[in-house]
């Protein structure tokens, strides 16, 4: 029976550090693996999930040693699970059927979660270290999965199991800040969706190839579908026809008076235009250059480059929220001033229909609009 130690609120404490200490890397590697899924695809398979089956393996489990001790009369569980908690899986399995059986299965359990969980933590580590990069050298990864083990075996000869849970709980403090505040940003990014997704409602702009006058604009177009360009014919567009026209455009905001800014990255091929409206969000509009394999689909497209690089390239739009995942490779530069002019009349029309004021001071009044508004 429960006799009101201080088992619950240590081991509880215990808990919410260690869950705390994990989240970046949980965290991270979850977002990288669930790109292109919906928020309540996200919260089922990441905490909905798990919650269910961690309550049937303590069920199952928990309520078969009860039934052991308290109906069996196995009490020498407890003394066993008392002497070493790390063995009491083990020690149960013993008093069940098949026991070398279930205890080799439980053995790849462990072993399969200690990899899998140092190899999610090393990917994020490297990917944070390497600025964000998706690919980096295999030396670099394997140097911050090694310096986790030798840190962790450090803490574990030094102190033990104690240390370990120690330094967990200590680094899990700070990081519970930063939690709060990445929750707060979490709910104003939902809110300012929410504004984006009702003023993209109202203001549906034409396709982008809809207001191309050119005849044979569908056959360019078929063309770039089928085109499978190397890098080195990307970068060329880029460095010209997408720096031409971001330059163009540039130009012409700056006789309007607008503060705006061209940056480039020739290291990564990329080109930003930015346009800062007073303390409103910036409107960013950037292509990149981005690498992909080859598809099978496109066999007759497929050759294998001088190089012996089987990756195709594309144009691709970003915007301050991310890409768009469409590529402008081939529009000519007429087009692509088009283009931005669309994006750039979304923007404004967002910051139309948007609050002045922050998500979490906006207020409805009895009519229903939303105070702040401009």
């Amino acid at each position: 029976a429960y006799t009101g130690g201080k088992w619950i609120g240590n081991w509880t404490l215990f808990i919410f550090g260690w869950t705390i200490a994990w989240a970046p890397f949980v965290g991270l590697f979850i977002a990288k693996i669930s790109r292109g899924r919906t928020i309540r695809q996200f919260v089922l398979g990441v905490m909905v999930v798990p919650t269910l089956f961690t309550f049937f393996w303590f069920s199952v489990f928990g309520d078969t040693a009860l039934h052991a001790i308290m109906v069996d009369g196995y009490t020498h569980l407890i003394d066993q699970v008392e002497q070493n908690k790390a063995i009491a899986l083990f020690k149960l399995f013993e008093h069940l059927p098949f026991a070398s059986i279930t205890s080799f299965l439980a053995i790849i359990l462990i072993v399969t979660f200690f990899v899998t969980s140092a190899d999610s933590g090393a990917l994020v580590v490297d990917s944070l270290a390497s600025g964000g990069a998706l690919r980096t050298p295999v030396w670099q990864r394997v140097f911050w999965a090694s310096a986790q083990g030798v840190l962790a075996a450090v803490l574990l000869l030094a102190g033990g199991l104690s240390a370990l849970q120690t330094a967990s709980i200590t680094s899990a403090l700070p990081f519970a800040i930063i939690m709060l505040i990445s929750a707060v940003g979490l709910w104003r990014a939902l809110q300012i969706e929410g504004y984006r997704e009702t003023s993209l409602q109202h203001h549906m702009n034409s396709g982008r190839h809809n207001r191309l006058g050119d005849s044979n604009h569908w056959e360019k177009r078929l063309r770039n579908l089928v085109d499978f360009p190397s890098r080195e014919n990307v970068s060329k567009y880029i460095e010209t026809t997408v720096a031409d026209s971001l330059k163009t455009v540039e130009a012409e905001l700056k006789k309007q008076d607008w503060p705006v800014k061209l940056t480039q990255n020739k290291e990564l091929c990329r080109y930003k235009l930015s346009v800062i409206s007073g303390e409103d969000m910036a409107f960013e509009y950037e292509v990149r250059l981005r690498g992909f394999a080859k598809p099978s689909y496109a066999f007759p497209a497929i050759t294998r480059d001088n190089d012996g690089d089987e990756q195709y390239y594309r144009a691709e739009v970003f915007m301050r929220r991310g890409g768009l995942a469409y590529d402008v490779y081939g529009y000519e530069k007429d087009q692509l001033i088009s283009d931005v002019l669309d994006h750039f009349e979304k923007y404004m029309h967002f910051l139309h229909t948007t609050p002045a004021i922050l998500p979490w001071k906006v207020v409805d009044d009895e009519e229903g609009e939303v105070s702040g508004a401009k």
